[in-house]
């Protein structure tokens, strides 16, 4: 049974009324992402489907942005809000309980670095559970609105990433065209094992591509000497 919490060295992220729990590849992704984000030296952030709140707390601890975060979920929301608050960036963190499509209509604001981790299935078997189902199918939202979203969303010369399956990847690239991909991820459990997530970057403006791997542990019991220098930061015994 998972966690009602998930302490880390700078924040607590509390989850026992989310659908979707912390897991290893989000934390992997927060963490590149917020590299990505001080290299960057963005302003604006958007989260799209932030859960727990976790990815917007990583990024705000290592950038200075303003960090606006959108989630559906009412049980959701209340808890992202609830671990902004106990952080120490709660001035910086501003959750809006609303679906994506809509605050895209009604905002005005343009950010210069989206980040989501959207459901990860399509047509796939789902369960009884309609607050999983959200959470984990995308019966609220697609990756074909997402998209639209983020075209109004982000600046001209901004950027979005996002992590999805392996096996969605492909799909992912061919309705993002309208994007330039400027570094694609993929991510193993361990060297023996097929990739199952990647983490991908976009642009607006035109730009080479990156294209690399990750793995997370080097064998059964030891996280890789890459997967460390991301978390250090952020995991308690790194």
């Amino acid at each position: 049974m998972p966690n009602n919490y998930f302490q880390f060295k700078q924040f607590t992220v509390h989850q026992e009324h989310c659908a979707m729990k912390i897991t290893t590849d989000s934390c992997l992704f927060g963490a590149w992402a917020a590299v990505i984000c001080q290299q960057l030296s963005v302003n604006s952030i958007l989260d799209i489907g932030t859960g727990t709140g976790l990815l917007s707390l990583m990024l705000a601890q290592k950038s200075n942005a303003a960090i606006q975060s959108v989630e559906i979920d009412e049980q959701a929301a209340m808890q992202a809000q609830q671990n902004f608050q106990q952080s120490s960036w709660k001035e910086r963190l501003t959750l809006h309980h609303i679906a994506v499509q809509y605050f895209t209509k009604k905002t005005q604001q343009q950010f210069d670095f989206i980040i989501t981790n959207p459901p990860f299935y399509e047509n796939d078997l789902k369960t009884d559970n309609a607050q999983k189902n959200a959470a984990h199918h995308s019966t609220l939202l697609n990756l074909d609105e997402l998209i639209d979203c983020i075209k109004n969303l982000l600046t001209s010369n901004g950027f979005f990433t996002i992590l999805l399956p392996y096996s969605r990847t492909d799909y992912f690239l061919q309705s993002a065209k309208d994007f330039h991909l400027v570094e694609r991820v993929n991510v193993k459990q361990t060297a023996n094992h097929n990739y199952f997530r990647s983490m991908l970057l976009f642009s607006k403006q035109t730009c080479k591509t990156v294209e690399k791997g990750i793995i997370i542990k080097q064998n059964e019991k030891e996280y890789s000497t890459e997967f460390i220098q991301l978390l250090k930061d952020y995991y308690l015994y790194l």
